[in-house]
């Protein structure tokens, strides 16, 4: 997953949800260096023991460093500005649906099970899955709870990262998530690289690390955000709004549905551009 997945449609709710978290009087200050990250430590693990998160998550919290490489990712996105063409060529769009393709065939039963569970079918998954780790391949190896507290305390979007950090120590506190969880840069884990909050909300049980607990919080994720059983989802058809709910990217959206299409066998078309 992306950072763009979930940001705007979840960036003024959780500007909210942060005031009823935190008191904004005494919210740790936010900074564009690594220089204030100590001084925000301890101004976070204080509001999160007061928000009865257990000292051994505290603990973890305080021995977070500053992640810069999450920082130089979060500055230099630069893929979503490419044609859907380019865009697809640099993501191996043709390598995802051959081996989607296969995987559709191969594994046939589970995604049977999802489409009669979730109704959603096998091709917008496959090219989430494809799309976001190649399948399980390339997950990250950025440890997640530092990666969460240097975004929560970078001054760009604190309010959402915030709410995405609380999400994490949650996690935590349930066992679900470790000081030790890796990811990708901005946090998302799993198999189809999900946001902490999104795994509090959707997530359908078990380890996102494997892929048929991960293929199903997706499903669950789609189903929650509109999906209708046997409803199209291409742009402009019932489903597309499900796919836009899983990433803000223009570009990515229309992705999923192409390589989603051909997994599943629809007509040749042209995605419109």
């Amino acid at each position: 997953m992306t950072l763009d997945r979930l940001l705007n449609r979840f960036a003024g709710l959780a500007s909210v949800l942060l005031v009823g978290m935190v008191n904004p009087a005494i919210a740790a200050q936010c900074g564009s260096t690594a220089d204030g990250f100590a001084s925000w430590k301890k101004q976070s693990a204080d509001e999160a023991r007061a928000r009865g998160v257990s000292a051994a998550t505290v603990n973890a919290l305080m021995e977070t460093t500053y992640a810069t490489a999450t920082i130089a990712a979060d500055r230099g996105q630069k893929g979503f500005r490419l044609s859907l063409d380019q865009f697809l060529a640099k993501r191996g769009g043709p390598t995802i649906i051959a081996r989607g393709g296969a995987l559709k065939q191969s594994q046939a039963a589970l995604f049977a099970s999802l489409e009669q569970r979730f109704g959603v079918p096998p091709g917008p998954l496959l090219a989430i899955w494809g799309m976001e780790t190649a399948f399980g391949r390339q997950r990250g190896n950025q440890n997640t709870l530092s990666a969460m507290a240097t975004l929560a305390y970078d001054c760009r979007r604190p309010a959402f990262f915030t709410e995405q950090l609380y999400a994490t120590l949650t996690l935590m506190d349930r066992g679900i998530l470790s000081a030790d969880t890796r990811g990708s840069m901005h946090g998302e884990v799993g198999q189809t690289q999900f946001l902490p909050k999104s795994i509090l909300n959707y997530g359908n049980g078990g380890d996102l690390d494997v892929a048929v607990n991960a293929l199903a919080s997706t499903a669950n994720f789609l189903k929650a955000n509109g999906w209708r059983a046997g409803a199209g989802y291409q742009p402009g058809e019932a489903n597309f709004s499900a796919i836009q709910a899983w990433n803000a990217a223009s570009v990515y959206q229309q992705a999923i549905a192409q390589i989603g299409r051909q997994i599943d066998g629809r007509d040749g078309a042209a995605v419109s551009r």
